[in-house]
């Protein structure tokens, strides 16, 4: 890379000369990750109009169960294995486990059956793929770092997020949508070298040393549950936990909504929709992450960072109350999606920078994970119950959406407040 290169990246994301390398290599592991799994979702999300909102919430609730073993079983393995072997170990895992469901999937009889199961993996991946990152990035930068780099690094998923659906597009019609998964497989194989170097390159160039507790090639040991634990003993988690459950109290409606809107359409004709909203989506992203995330953090801080998004959304839910259409609702998801992913995504993992390194890379996937998954449940079958138990229409629905979002917001500017005040006492402490 020429110093006329690195000194336009350095001015343009706030970066110094040593972070160049890592942050670079950072975004691209972002990058493939989001292009990988941005070619399975269009036909997960496709496949939902064919079921009633009761089977979605029941696979909600699935997914939940198998999602908390799976955060326990990784419990496990963050006290024994190795670090330096953890993160590839868990991307290789997934790799695997997508081409067993390929060949499986083409022996099996009931469709509806691989459907279902494939909708179930493709959700249960989906948070672990992200949680597992960002816990790799937050114990690679150090808080300061975070917070000037964090955005960019969120732009290098944005970007894979908008190549992926447009390489679903093109690859489904050719070859099939089943055949995505080997080629998914491929992509989750190539950042195990980045993460080799990235881990180096933490001790070298950004001089991070001091952020483990313990020499990289040892394990973090502890109690395999102690996440479940930390989680429930520690009110600043806690926050962080119905933070997120909030987000997907308004995810959930916003996602049924779409759900029921788009039932008269074909299966095919659903995933080309979903494709280019995605695309619209992340292309968003993109725009927010480049231009405004780093600087509205820096400069306004948390309290004003995590909030924004959610007093967005509250409009855009009173606007679907009153206008329940499909071209509202696709709209009001590419814009919470957007906001979370360019700004309250990247704001929030740097929540994490406050935390122990054990809290990290075990209380982090409760929270991703379980809470996340816990809140599908919860919200899914709230959801059921306005429309199929009280048979409320979708606008009244959305109102109902819009207290969710005000309570989100209140969260995020007390999570924002706490969070100042610990950072506050960190430097003061140095």
């Amino acid at each position: 890379m020429s110093n006329k290169v690195k000194q336009f990246i350095c001015t343009s994301f706030n970066m110094k000369h040593n972070e160049v390398k890592s942050a670079s290599l950072s975004f691209s592991f972002a990058f493939v990750l989001m292009v990988g799994y941005y070619m399975l979702r269009p036909y997960r999300d496709a496949l939902a109009s064919d079921w009633s909102d009761a089977e979605v919430s029941f696979l909600w609730t699935l997914n939940f169960f198998i999602s908390t073993g799976i955060v326990a079983l990784y419990g496990v393995a963050v006290s024994r294995m190795k670090f330096s072997k953890l993160v590839p170990g868990v991307y290789a895992f997934f790799a695997i486990t997508f081409v067993i469901f390929y060949v499986v999937a083409q022996g099996a009889q009931d469709a509806v059956l691989v459907a279902k199961a494939y909708y179930l993996w493709i959700s249960v991946f989906a948070l672990f793929n992200t949680s597992v990152f960002w816990s790799f990035m937050s114990d690679t930068f150090n808080k300061d770092q975070a917070g000037r780099l964090f955005a960019m690094i969120a732009m290098g998923a944005s970007i894979g997020a908008s190549v992926g659906p447009l390489l679903q597009s093109i690859l489904a019609s050719q070859i099939g949508v089943a055949n995505l998964l080997p080629i998914a497989a491929v992509l989750y194989f190539l950042p195990l070298p980045i993460i080799g170097v990235l881990s180096r390159l933490k001790v070298t160039e950004l001089d991070n040393a001091e952020l483990q507790t313990a020499a990289a090639s040892r394990h973090i040991g502890g109690n395999p549950l102690a996440g479940f634990k930390d989680f429930f003993a520690n009110p600043y988690l806690i926050g962080i936990g119905v933070f997120l459950i909030l987000y997907t109290g308004v995810g959930s409606f916003v996602y049924l909504e779409q759900k029921n809107l788009l039932a008269p359409f074909d299966v095919d004709t659903r995933a080309v929709i979903y494709g280019y909203r995605d695309t619209v989506l992340n292309m968003t992203t993109f725009i927010l992450g480049f231009f405004v995330t780093g600087r509205l953090v820096a400069r306004a801080g948390m309290p004003v960072a995590l909030p924004l998004v959610p007093i967005i959304v509250i409009a855009g839910m009173l606007i679907l109350a009153f206008s329940p259409i499909l071209i509202v609702a696709v709209g009001l998801h590419v814009v919470s999606k957007a906001g979370n992913y360019g700004l309250t995504r990247p704001a929030r993992e740097m929540l994490f920078t406050q935390v122990s390194r054990e809290e990290r890379f075990k209380a982090k996937p409760v929270i991703d994970i379980v809470a996340y998954r816990g809140g599908d449940v919860i919200n899914g079958w709230f959801f059921t119950g306005l429309t199929q138990g009280l048979n409320l229409g979708l606008g009244a629905v959305a109102a109902v959406g819009a207290g969710i979002a005000a309570l989100w917001a209140f969260v995020g500017y007390r999570l924002g407040k706490t969070y100042g005040r610990s950072a506050a006492a960190s430097s003061n402490e140095k």
